[in-house]
Protein backbone atom coordinates (compact mmCIF):
# COMPACT_ATOMS: atom_id res chain seq x y z
CA UNK A 1 0.00 0.00 0.00
CA UNK A 2 2.92 2.34 0.70
CA UNK A 3 4.22 1.65 -2.81
CA UNK A 4 0.83 2.56 -4.27
CA UNK A 5 0.77 5.77 -2.21
CA UNK A 6 4.24 6.56 -3.55
CA UNK A 7 2.91 5.97 -7.07
CA UNK A 8 0.04 8.45 -6.69
CA UNK A 9 2.45 10.93 -5.07
CA UNK A 10 4.82 10.58 -8.00
CA UNK A 11 2.27 10.91 -10.79
CA UNK A 12 0.61 13.98 -9.26
CA UNK A 13 3.98 15.60 -8.56
CA UNK A 14 5.00 14.89 -12.16
CA UNK A 15 1.78 16.48 -13.39
CA UNK A 16 2.07 19.60 -11.22
CA UNK A 17 5.87 20.06 -11.34
CA UNK A 18 5.76 22.89 -13.94
CA UNK A 19 3.65 25.02 -11.56
CA UNK A 20 6.73 26.29 -9.76
CA UNK A 21 8.95 26.24 -12.85
CA UNK A 22 6.87 28.09 -15.47
CA UNK A 23 8.89 31.30 -15.40
CA UNK A 24 12.36 29.73 -15.95
CA UNK A 25 10.92 27.28 -18.51
CA UNK A 26 9.37 30.11 -20.50
CA UNK A 27 12.51 32.24 -20.24
CA UNK A 28 14.89 29.53 -21.48
CA UNK A 29 12.60 28.18 -24.22
CA UNK A 30 11.60 31.74 -25.23
CA UNK A 31 7.86 31.31 -24.88
CA UNK A 32 5.24 33.22 -22.90
CA UNK A 33 4.02 32.10 -19.50
CA UNK A 34 0.70 31.21 -21.14
CA UNK A 35 2.42 28.93 -23.64
CA UNK A 36 4.53 27.35 -20.91
CA UNK A 37 1.30 26.78 -19.00
CA UNK A 38 0.18 24.41 -21.77
CA UNK A 39 2.50 21.86 -20.14
CA UNK A 40 -0.13 21.55 -17.41
CA UNK A 41 -3.21 21.71 -19.61
CA UNK A 42 -1.96 19.09 -22.04
CA UNK A 43 -1.06 16.66 -19.27
CA UNK A 44 -4.48 16.93 -17.63
CA UNK A 45 -6.39 16.50 -20.88
CA UNK A 46 -4.30 13.49 -21.97
CA UNK A 47 -4.72 11.86 -18.55
CA UNK A 48 -8.49 12.37 -18.79
CA UNK A 49 -8.60 10.49 -22.10
CA UNK A 50 -5.92 7.92 -21.24
CA UNK A 51 -7.51 6.66 -18.02
CA UNK A 52 -10.57 4.98 -19.62
CA UNK A 53 -8.80 4.03 -22.87
CA UNK A 54 -5.86 2.31 -21.18
CA UNK A 55 -8.24 0.47 -18.87
CA UNK A 56 -10.04 -0.91 -21.92
CA UNK A 57 -6.82 -1.86 -23.71
CA UNK A 58 -5.15 -3.60 -20.77
CA UNK A 59 -7.44 -6.61 -20.84
CA UNK A 60 -6.52 -9.15 -18.17
CA UNK A 61 -2.83 -8.19 -17.95
CA UNK A 62 -1.13 -8.35 -14.56
CA UNK A 63 -1.66 -4.92 -12.96
CA UNK A 64 1.66 -5.16 -11.13
CA UNK A 65 3.55 -5.35 -14.43
CA UNK A 66 1.34 -2.63 -15.96
CA UNK A 67 1.94 -0.23 -13.07
CA UNK A 68 5.70 -0.77 -13.24
CA UNK A 69 5.66 -0.19 -17.03
CA UNK A 70 3.63 2.99 -16.65
CA UNK A 71 6.03 4.31 -14.03
CA UNK A 72 8.89 3.52 -16.42
CA UNK A 73 7.04 5.61 -19.02
CA UNK A 74 6.90 8.48 -16.55
CA UNK A 75 10.63 8.09 -15.98
CA UNK A 76 11.30 8.43 -19.70
CA UNK A 77 8.86 11.34 -19.98
CA UNK A 78 10.60 13.35 -17.26
CA UNK A 79 14.01 12.65 -18.79
CA UNK A 80 12.71 13.85 -22.16
CA UNK A 81 11.37 17.01 -20.51
CA UNK A 82 14.79 17.62 -18.96
CA UNK A 83 16.40 17.31 -22.40
CA UNK A 84 13.76 19.32 -24.33
CA UNK A 85 15.48 21.87 -26.63
CA UNK A 86 12.17 23.61 -27.42
CA UNK A 87 8.58 23.76 -26.23
CA UNK A 88 7.38 21.25 -28.86
CA UNK A 89 9.58 18.49 -27.40
CA UNK A 90 8.55 19.51 -23.89
CA UNK A 91 4.87 19.15 -24.83
CA UNK A 92 5.56 15.66 -26.25
CA UNK A 93 7.14 14.75 -22.92
CA UNK A 94 4.10 16.11 -21.10
CA UNK A 95 1.80 14.01 -23.29
CA UNK A 96 3.72 10.94 -22.09
CA UNK A 97 3.30 12.14 -18.50
CA UNK A 98 -0.46 12.32 -19.10
CA UNK A 99 -0.50 8.76 -20.45
CA UNK A 100 1.41 7.39 -17.48
CA UNK A 101 -0.53 9.41 -14.94
CA UNK A 102 -3.96 8.47 -16.28
CA UNK A 103 -3.12 4.79 -16.26
CA UNK A 104 -1.41 4.67 -12.86
CA UNK A 105 -4.13 6.62 -11.08
CA UNK A 106 -6.98 4.65 -12.65
CA UNK A 107 -5.45 1.31 -11.62
CA UNK A 108 -4.08 2.29 -8.20
CA UNK A 109 -7.31 3.94 -7.04
CA UNK A 110 -9.22 0.68 -7.00
CA UNK A 111 -6.56 -1.78 -5.82
CA UNK A 112 -6.93 -1.38 -2.05
CA UNK A 113 -9.86 -3.79 -1.93
CA UNK A 114 -7.66 -6.49 -3.52
CA UNK A 115 -4.68 -6.03 -1.21
CA UNK A 116 -6.06 -5.76 2.33
CA UNK A 117 -8.83 -7.38 4.42
CA UNK A 118 -12.31 -5.87 4.08
CA UNK A 119 -12.12 -4.02 7.41
CA UNK A 120 -8.91 -2.26 6.30
CA UNK A 121 -10.09 -1.10 2.85
CA UNK A 122 -11.10 2.41 3.94
CA UNK A 123 -7.78 3.09 5.66
CA UNK A 124 -5.85 1.61 2.74
CA UNK A 125 -7.77 3.75 0.22
CA UNK A 126 -6.98 6.84 2.32
CA UNK A 127 -3.32 5.87 2.28
CA UNK A 128 -3.32 5.57 -1.52
CA UNK A 129 -4.93 8.99 -1.91
CA UNK A 130 -2.61 10.53 0.67
CA UNK A 131 -0.08 10.59 -2.15
CA UNK A 132 -2.23 13.17 -3.93
CA UNK A 133 -2.23 15.54 -0.95
CA UNK A 134 1.43 14.87 -0.18
CA UNK A 135 2.34 15.92 -3.72
CA UNK A 136 1.04 19.42 -2.98
CA UNK A 137 2.68 19.60 0.46
CA UNK A 138 6.04 18.03 -0.38
CA UNK A 139 6.44 17.11 -4.04
CA UNK A 140 5.80 20.38 -5.85
CA UNK A 141 7.66 22.59 -3.31
CA UNK A 142 10.62 20.17 -3.36
CA UNK A 143 10.69 20.20 -7.16
CA UNK A 144 10.51 23.98 -7.18
CA UNK A 145 13.39 24.25 -4.70
CA UNK A 146 15.48 21.83 -6.73
CA UNK A 147 14.75 23.91 -9.82
CA UNK A 148 15.91 27.06 -8.04
CA UNK A 149 19.15 25.37 -6.96
CA UNK A 150 20.11 23.57 -10.16
CA UNK A 151 17.81 24.86 -12.88
CA UNK A 152 14.42 23.59 -14.05
CA UNK A 153 15.96 20.72 -16.01
CA UNK A 154 17.51 19.38 -12.81
CA UNK A 155 14.03 19.22 -11.27
CA UNK A 156 12.81 16.97 -14.08
CA UNK A 157 15.89 14.73 -13.76
CA UNK A 158 15.20 14.40 -10.05
CA UNK A 159 11.59 13.53 -10.78
CA UNK A 160 12.72 10.87 -13.25
CA UNK A 161 14.89 9.29 -10.55
CA UNK A 162 11.95 9.16 -8.14
CA UNK A 163 9.76 7.56 -10.84
CA UNK A 164 12.39 4.88 -11.47
CA UNK A 165 12.62 4.04 -7.76
CA UNK A 166 8.83 3.80 -7.47
CA UNK A 167 8.68 1.55 -10.54
CA UNK A 168 11.17 -0.78 -8.86
CA UNK A 169 9.21 -0.71 -5.59
CA UNK A 170 5.96 -1.61 -7.36
CA UNK A 171 7.61 -4.49 -9.20
CA UNK A 172 9.17 -5.89 -6.01
CA UNK A 173 6.52 -5.22 -3.34
CA UNK A 174 3.20 -5.84 -5.09
CA UNK A 175 1.89 -9.39 -5.52
CA UNK A 176 0.80 -10.58 -8.97
CA UNK A 177 -2.50 -8.85 -9.78
CA UNK A 178 -4.06 -10.39 -12.89
CA UNK A 179 -7.60 -9.30 -13.71
CA UNK A 180 -10.22 -12.06 -13.72
CA UNK A 181 -12.10 -10.37 -16.57
CA UNK A 182 -11.17 -7.68 -19.07
CA UNK A 183 -12.90 -4.31 -18.87
CA UNK A 184 -15.18 -3.77 -21.87
CA UNK A 185 -16.40 -0.53 -23.41
CA UNK A 186 -19.99 -1.62 -22.81
CA UNK A 187 -19.20 -2.17 -19.15
CA UNK A 188 -17.69 1.29 -18.75
CA UNK A 189 -20.55 3.03 -20.54
CA UNK A 190 -23.05 0.83 -18.72
CA UNK A 191 -21.90 2.29 -15.41
CA UNK A 192 -23.25 5.65 -16.52
CA UNK A 193 -26.77 4.22 -16.53
CA UNK A 194 -26.64 3.87 -12.75
CA UNK A 195 -27.86 6.95 -10.90
CA UNK A 196 -25.35 6.61 -8.00
CA UNK A 197 -22.41 6.49 -10.43
CA UNK A 198 -23.71 9.50 -12.35
CA UNK A 199 -24.17 11.41 -9.11
CA UNK A 200 -20.64 10.58 -7.99
CA UNK A 201 -19.14 11.77 -11.27
CA UNK A 202 -21.20 14.98 -11.21
CA UNK A 203 -19.91 15.64 -7.68
CA UNK A 204 -16.32 15.12 -8.86
CA UNK A 205 -16.88 17.46 -11.81
CA UNK A 206 -18.45 20.24 -9.74
CA UNK A 207 -16.12 20.07 -6.74
CA UNK A 208 -12.86 19.74 -8.68
CA UNK A 209 -13.80 22.34 -11.30
CA UNK A 210 -14.84 24.75 -8.56
CA UNK A 211 -11.71 24.13 -6.53
CA UNK A 212 -9.29 24.65 -9.41
CA UNK A 213 -11.21 27.64 -10.75
CA UNK A 214 -10.45 29.32 -7.41
CA UNK A 215 -7.18 27.69 -6.29
CA UNK A 216 -5.32 28.21 -9.57
CA UNK A 217 -5.60 31.96 -8.98
CA UNK A 218 -5.38 31.92 -5.18
CA UNK A 219 -2.18 33.99 -5.05
CA UNK A 220 -3.65 37.13 -6.68
CA UNK A 221 -6.78 36.66 -4.58
CA UNK A 222 -4.80 36.51 -1.34
CA UNK A 223 -2.63 39.47 -2.32
CA UNK A 224 -5.15 41.82 -3.92
CA UNK A 225 -8.45 40.83 -2.29
CA UNK A 226 -7.45 39.56 1.16
CA UNK A 227 -4.47 41.92 1.50
CA UNK A 228 -1.94 39.19 2.36
CA UNK A 229 1.71 40.20 2.10
CA UNK A 230 3.69 38.25 -0.56
CA UNK A 231 6.01 36.86 2.11
CA UNK A 232 3.10 35.07 3.80
CA UNK A 233 1.80 33.28 0.70
CA UNK A 234 4.04 30.23 0.97
CA UNK A 235 3.07 29.78 4.62
CA UNK A 236 -0.64 29.90 3.77
CA UNK A 237 -0.18 27.38 0.96
CA UNK A 238 1.72 25.10 3.33
CA UNK A 239 -1.16 25.38 5.82
CA UNK A 240 -3.56 24.47 3.01
CA UNK A 241 -1.50 21.42 2.05
CA UNK A 242 -1.01 20.11 5.57
CA UNK A 243 -4.71 20.52 6.32
CA UNK A 244 -5.48 18.71 3.08
CA UNK A 245 -3.37 15.75 4.16
CA UNK A 246 -5.30 15.58 7.45
CA UNK A 247 -8.60 15.97 5.60
CA UNK A 248 -7.75 13.02 3.37
CA UNK A 249 -7.47 10.60 6.30
CA UNK A 250 -10.38 12.12 8.22
CA UNK A 251 -12.69 11.93 5.24
CA UNK A 252 -11.53 8.40 4.47
CA UNK A 253 -12.62 7.26 7.91
CA UNK A 254 -15.93 9.11 7.61
CA UNK A 255 -16.63 7.85 4.10
CA UNK A 256 -16.14 4.26 5.25
CA UNK A 257 -19.20 4.74 7.47
CA UNK A 258 -21.26 7.05 5.24
CA UNK A 259 -19.92 8.47 1.96
CA UNK A 260 -23.04 10.60 1.52
CA UNK A 261 -22.85 12.25 4.94
CA UNK A 262 -19.13 12.87 4.55
CA UNK A 263 -19.60 14.46 1.14
CA UNK A 264 -22.45 16.64 2.41
CA UNK A 265 -20.09 18.07 5.03
CA UNK A 266 -17.30 18.52 2.48
CA UNK A 267 -19.56 20.29 -0.03
CA UNK A 268 -21.00 22.61 2.59
CA UNK A 269 -17.68 23.53 4.18
CA UNK A 270 -15.96 23.96 0.81
CA UNK A 271 -18.71 26.23 -0.54
CA UNK A 272 -18.84 28.34 2.61
CA UNK A 273 -15.10 28.72 3.00
CA UNK A 274 -14.39 29.70 -0.61
CA UNK A 275 -17.20 32.25 -0.57
CA UNK A 276 -15.89 33.72 2.69
CA UNK A 277 -12.33 34.31 1.44
CA UNK A 278 -13.15 37.62 -0.34
CA UNK A 279 -15.57 38.65 2.42
CA UNK A 280 -13.60 37.95 5.59
CA UNK A 281 -10.04 37.72 4.32
CA UNK A 282 -9.35 41.48 4.47
CA UNK A 283 -9.22 43.31 7.76
CA UNK A 284 -8.37 40.27 9.89
CA UNK A 285 -4.61 40.32 9.38
CA UNK A 286 -2.77 37.10 8.44
CA UNK A 287 -4.88 35.07 10.88
CA UNK A 288 -8.15 35.31 8.94
CA UNK A 289 -6.80 34.11 5.58
CA UNK A 290 -4.72 31.45 7.36
CA UNK A 291 -7.78 29.96 9.05
CA UNK A 292 -9.81 30.08 5.83
CA UNK A 293 -7.02 28.43 3.81
CA UNK A 294 -6.60 25.69 6.43
CA UNK A 295 -10.34 24.94 6.48
CA UNK A 296 -10.44 25.01 2.68
CA UNK A 297 -7.55 22.52 2.55
CA UNK A 298 -9.19 20.30 5.17
CA UNK A 299 -12.40 20.12 3.12
CA UNK A 300 -10.83 19.69 -0.30
CA UNK A 301 -8.37 17.11 1.02
CA UNK A 302 -11.29 14.72 1.51
CA UNK A 303 -12.77 15.08 -1.97
CA UNK A 304 -10.69 12.41 -3.74
CA UNK A 305 -11.02 9.63 -1.17
CA UNK A 306 -14.71 10.34 -0.47
CA UNK A 307 -15.81 10.40 -4.10
CA UNK A 308 -13.71 7.32 -4.88
CA UNK A 309 -15.35 5.51 -1.94
CA UNK A 310 -18.78 6.60 -3.22
CA UNK A 311 -18.04 5.23 -6.71
CA UNK A 312 -16.60 1.98 -5.36
CA UNK A 313 -19.79 1.42 -3.37
CA UNK A 314 -21.90 2.36 -6.40
CA UNK A 315 -20.10 -0.12 -8.70
CA UNK A 316 -18.67 -2.91 -6.52
CA UNK A 317 -18.38 -5.29 -9.47
CA UNK A 318 -16.57 -2.84 -11.76
CA UNK A 319 -14.09 -1.04 -9.55
CA UNK A 320 -11.43 -0.47 -12.21
CA UNK A 321 -13.92 0.83 -14.76
CA UNK A 322 -15.38 3.18 -12.14
CA UNK A 323 -11.88 4.35 -11.22
CA UNK A 324 -11.13 5.03 -14.88
CA UNK A 325 -14.21 7.23 -15.17
CA UNK A 326 -13.27 8.92 -11.90
CA UNK A 327 -9.77 9.79 -13.14
CA UNK A 328 -11.09 10.95 -16.52
CA UNK A 329 -13.63 13.32 -14.97
CA UNK A 330 -11.19 14.48 -12.29
CA UNK A 331 -8.47 15.49 -14.74
CA UNK A 332 -10.92 16.99 -17.19
CA UNK A 333 -12.30 19.06 -14.32
CA UNK A 334 -8.80 20.30 -13.43
CA UNK A 335 -8.31 21.64 -16.96
CA UNK A 336 -11.85 23.08 -17.09
CA UNK A 337 -11.49 24.72 -13.68
CA UNK A 338 -8.25 26.46 -14.63
CA UNK A 339 -9.85 27.65 -17.89
CA UNK A 340 -13.06 28.94 -16.29
CA UNK A 341 -11.12 30.52 -13.46
CA UNK A 342 -9.00 32.45 -15.95
CA UNK A 343 -12.11 33.75 -17.70
CA UNK A 344 -13.65 34.72 -14.36
CA UNK A 345 -10.47 36.50 -13.24
CA UNK A 346 -10.29 38.45 -16.51
CA UNK A 347 -13.97 39.37 -16.50
CA UNK A 348 -14.79 39.84 -12.81
CA UNK A 349 -11.43 40.40 -11.16
CA UNK A 350 -9.66 38.18 -8.59
CA UNK A 351 -12.70 37.95 -6.31
CA UNK A 352 -14.70 36.55 -9.23
CA UNK A 353 -12.85 33.23 -9.11
CA UNK A 354 -13.98 32.76 -5.52
CA UNK A 355 -17.61 33.45 -6.38
CA UNK A 356 -17.35 30.94 -9.24
CA UNK A 357 -15.67 28.28 -7.10
CA UNK A 358 -18.17 28.75 -4.29
CA UNK A 359 -21.11 28.57 -6.71
CA UNK A 360 -19.90 25.26 -8.18
CA UNK A 361 -19.36 23.79 -4.71
CA UNK A 362 -22.88 24.92 -3.79
CA UNK A 363 -24.13 23.16 -6.93
CA UNK A 364 -22.47 19.99 -5.69
CA UNK A 365 -24.20 20.38 -2.33
CA UNK A 366 -27.61 20.81 -4.02
CA UNK A 367 -26.97 17.82 -6.31
CA UNK A 368 -26.07 15.59 -3.39
CA UNK A 369 -28.99 16.81 -1.27
CA UNK A 370 -31.42 15.85 -4.03
CA UNK A 371 -29.91 12.41 -4.62
CA UNK A 372 -31.34 9.34 -2.97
Amino acid sequence: MAALAAATFTVVTSEMLPVGLLTPIGRELRVSDGTAGLTLTVTGLVAAVAAPLLTLLLGRRDRRAVLAALMATLTAANLLAAYAPNVAVLLVARVLVGLGMGGVWAIAAGLAVRLVPAHRVAAATSLVFSGVAAASVLGVPAGTSLGELGGWRTAFVGMAAVCALVALALAVLLPPLPESAAVRLGGVLGLLRGAPVRTGLVLVALLVTGHFAAYTYVRPVLEHVAGVQPGHISTLLLAFGLAGLAGNFGAGAGAARSPRATLLVICGVLAGTVLLVPLLGRGTGPAGPAVLMAVWGLAYGGVSVSTQTWLTAAAPGAREAASALFVAVFNGAIALGALLGGRAADGWGPAGVMWLGGALATGALVTLSRSS
